[in-house]
């Protein structure tokens, strides 16, 4: 699927991904020396936090710069719910979690299994939307498809979510990982890896891949996220300490997102609802408008059909024991995470 490729602001490379696989590596270490310093302050604290606001933290995607909408409005205010979103680059927001500042944070599938495995528990409460099409392969010509790619080197972040996407799109191929080379280079240095003589493709997200196509004239997407639907979800991760102390609050937060989602989807409101998101990020509405093209927000009945136990990624427990097994593999934490215990979907399926 040929995705629309634009500009966005220069901060936008700290997206919903950390900006290198090391980083969450060295992310989970430094994690581990907050939880020590944490432990046991979320549960100690529970009776005096009561009344203190929610706090979420949120960072640069559109499935989450979407709540600025509700903020904005005063829905929250509207539903009786006192709520905070703090704004974070997206490895801090997992930092902030960890330490216990957070009450949840919003975060892929795969990146909540990566703060549970490293101590920070948390449960997939909400589902916000899924990639469908922002992450993506790039290959110069004369490649035109995955296949072409045979005997191929191409630039990937090694234990990063593309990397995940470019091994997706190989085994829908019919091909190996062994048929092709892969080579690592950080994410935001795709573009000038795809430019050089060393590699026939990238795999990247926005705004890296739509930089590396423009560096390359003829450079086309090959596969995106929009070709396999579900393989990265974007969730709100919450400590099962907070949602247990503050059910009915989280019940009245995701009345508020499907209020957003609707918002966003309704031809009328949408212009509205670009408008404020675009100005979180420092970005024209007419800049932002593609960004939503790559993104799928999931509607009421979508969200509660993904969290259906089953295989695959139209699942997301299928496409979180996906994201697990990558993990395990390629070093991001050392031991497989029982993936159920993770999914939470009682506020969803509570709603009407």
């Amino acid at each position: 699927m040929k995705t629309t490729h634009h500009p966005f602001a220069s901060h936008a490379n700290e997206t919903r991904h950390a900006k290198a696989g090391t980083h969450l590596r060295r992310w989970a270490l430094r994690a581990a020396s907050a939880l020590t310093l944490a432990a046991g302050l979320f549960a100690a604290g529970a009776q005096a936090a009561s009344a203190a606001p929610l706090r979420i933290g949120y960072s640069d995607w559109p499935g989450w710069v979407a709540w600025q909408v509700a903020i904005d409005k005063g829905w929250f205010k509207e539903a009786g719910l006192d709520v905070k979103f703090d704004w974070f680059d997206y490895a801090a927001s997992m930092d902030a979690f960890a330490a216990n500042k957070l009450d949840a944070v919003l975060v892929t599938n795969g990146d909540a299994l990566t703060m549970g495995a490293n101590g920070a528990k948390n449960v997939m409460a909400l589902i916000t939307d899924y990639s469908n099409g922002n992450d993506m392969v790039i290959a110069k010509p004369p490649a035109r498809k995955i296949q072409d790619l045979k005997g191929k080197k191409i630039g990937v972040e090694f234990g990063v979510v593309d990397h995940l996407l470019l091994l997706d799109a190989l085994q829908r191929a019919g091909m190996k990982e062994s048929d092709v080379t892969l080579v690592n280079a950080k994410t935001n240095e795709t573009p000038q890896v795809l430019a050089s003589a060393d590699v026939a493709a990238i795999a990247a997200w926005q705004p890296n891949a739509g930089e590396a196509q423009r560096a390359v004239p003829g450079a086309r997407p090959v596969f995106t996220s929009a070709d396999e639907p579900g393989l990265i979800y974007d969730v709100l991760a919450v400590n099962p300490v907070s949602l247990a102390a503050h059910k009915a609050d989280y019940e009245k937060l995701a009345k508020v997102w499907y209020r957003v989602v609707k918002y966003i989807d309704d031809p009328a409101t949408q212009p509205d609802a670009v408008k404020i998101m675009a100005a979180r990020v420092g970005l024209t509405p007419a800049q932002y408008l593609p960004l939503l093209k790559g993104t799928k927000l999931l509607t009421l009945p979508e969200a509660q059909q993904a969290y259906v136990k089953a295989d695959g990624f139209r699942s997301l427990y299928g496409s979180s024991r996906t994201a697990d097994a990558f993990n395990v593999k390629y070093q991001v934490y050392k031991s497989s995470q029982d993936v159920s215990a993770y999914v939470d979907p009682s506020l969803t399926s509570a709603l009407k």
